[in-house]
């Protein structure tokens, strides 16, 4: 008869999991609370410390950790191993069902103790975890509740369990890693960072074919950016950095909004009443761009805006939803990728970035901590409808490769230049894209202005308001610049490079 351990904190599914193995022939072996659960639920379960002749100790804190229990996880399936185990009167464990106290989640809450962080330290649940991982060839461990569908299935249907075992044991080593990694993170007062990461999928090759290039996730089993891929080819490295570009930059926006990103620079930005007005919006910002590009919505796709995107091509759609009958007629473009996101997050708050011999961790930049700081420094004041569109423009301008300049009417992008190594080439890049929708627009600039010739640019194009951070010693040369051009300008403060 095989035996099963369960020694679990979240007993999410356990019951019926339990009850599956029962019906199949298993022996239930369980510590305290677990086997309390199972009893308490018509199963029948050996308790752990009446299996080892050990009750628990110190408060719990010792349960499992007993050779009769990782004998039994360890022990290879040799005459040897076997026979050791039962000139002791124990036997061979077959499956582990465990997972861990919740210390991420203990030490997320406010005032929370070291006393109250230390006790959620796991530490036979950890010893469980590594021991029947190790011992895969003979052992499966199910340490998360959401694997116990599959485990069951596989040993109903008598199926070969080897490659899910391995898979189940690589799934329990990342766990402790990750674990380990923010008990360690806590104590030295480091931020807990997530740098464990699953396999999602083995690209075909890199930004070029000659590199070589996968996808990784912050949870197993989850798809890419942490969405469902709905239909069309895999998505390529080149897509997923645009992707995210995109869905970076559109849920900054709380009105109505498209983005369309080319090779990791917005090309059009726009918000409106509608999402179809948006959408044609944004694609008049830029259209030569805007071919072949990647489309991002914060809200649902909707079936008129699906029409309208139907007319280009397009690599990728991204949206926390799509309408029915918007699937149905993007369908027809077998190729096109559609990425549906489970909510409007960007997670992690923070990023990392590869240099020779290291990594760069800052915090993810989400825009002006606050507004307060924000004052217009000209003669000329902005009128209310130059205030909303600058203000749709600053938000903007911060998605945009930097020197990054954004040239926007009403709450519509008409010209973006970025990713130049001087500030004045990237406003002349954008009034050519504007042309003469550049005349009552206004300018967004990331970053200060070092001398009064990107103002003086801007101001030739038709630009009749300004929002850029401050900071430069050459600050008045630019205010003067304004107020001798009739310009408006608001400093806010805050400075919004993107390398």
């Amino acid at each position: 008869m095989p035996k099963a351990l369960l020694s679990v904190y979240d007993k999410t599914g356990l019951v019926a999991f339990a009850r599956g193995l029962a019906d199949l022939g298993w022996e239930l072996l369980a510590s305290g609370g677990t086997a309390r659960l199972l009893s308490q639920n018509s199963l029948k379960v050996t308790e752990v410390a009446d299996y080892t002749g050990s009750p628990e100790i110190l408060g719990g804190r010792v349960k499992t950790l007993h050779p009769a229990i990782h004998g039994g996880l360890l022990a290879r399936d040799t005459a040897e191993d076997m026979l050791q185990l039962y000139d002791r009167g124990w036997a061979p464990i077959d499956l582990v069902v465990v997972n861990l106290y919740p210390f991420e989640a203990t030490i997320s809450q406010p005032g929370v103790s070291l006393e109250e962080a230390i006790e959620q330290i796991d530490i036979g649940g950890v010893a469980l975890i590594r021991a029947a991982a190790k011992n895969h060839d003979r052992v499966t461990l199910v340490c998360d509740p959401q694997d116990y569908t599959a485990v069951l299935s596989a040993y109903q249907q008598e199926k070969n369990t080897l490659d899910l075992r391995r898979k189940l044991a690589i799934k329990g080593f990342r766990l402790t890693t990750h674990y380990d990694n923010a008990i360690g993170n806590y104590l030295e007062g480091s931020p807990t960072e997530l740098l464990t990461l699953y396999p999602v999928q083995t690209l075909r090759y890199g930004e070029n074919p000659h590199q070589s290039a996968a996808l990784l996730g912050l949870l197993p089993g989850e798809g890419p950016l942490g969405g469902k891929v709905l239909q069309g080819k895999e998505l390529s490295y080149n897509n997923l950095l645009d992707v995210d570009a995109a869905w970076r930059a559109v849920v900054q926006y709380e009105k109505n909004s498209i983005v369309i990103v080319k090779h990791l620079s917005p090309c059009g930005i726009a918000s409106a009443t509608t999402q179809v007005e948006a959408y044609q919006a944004a694609l008049a910002s830029d259209p030569v761009s805007a071919y072949g590009g990647i489309i991002a919505a914060n809200r649902t796709l909707e079936s008129g805006t699906a029409t309208a995107i139907s007319e280009l091509f397009v690599e990728c759609i991204i949206a926390p939803g799509f309408e029915a009958q918007a699937l149905e007629i993007l369908a027809k473009k077998k190729n096109l990728r559609l990425v549906e996101m489970p909510n409007l997050a960007v997670e992690p708050k923070v990023e990392y970035r590869s240099i020779v011999r290291g990594l760069l961790r800052q915090s993810v930049d989400l825009g002006d901590p606050t507004r307060e700081n924000w004052k217009v420094v000209t003669e000329k004041q902005p009128c209310a409808a130059e205030m909303e569109s600058l203000k749709f423009a600053w938000t903007a301008c911060q998605h945009v490769k930097s020197n990054a300049i954004v040239f926007a009417q009403g709450e519509s992008t008409v010209g973006i230049g970025g990713g130049q190594p001087n500030r004045v080439d990237c406003v002349r890049i954008a009034a050519e894209r504007a042309a003469d929708r550049a005349k009552g627009a206004v300018m967004a600039s990331d970053a200060f202005f070092p001398f009064a010739d990107s103002v003086e640019e801007a101001a030739k194009a038709g630009i009749t308001a300004i929002i850029q951070p401050g900071g430069s010693v050459r600050d008045q040369e630019s205010i003067d610049a304004c107020n001798r051009l009739g310009l408006s300008m608001v400093v806010t403060g805050f400075r919004h490079f993107r390398h």
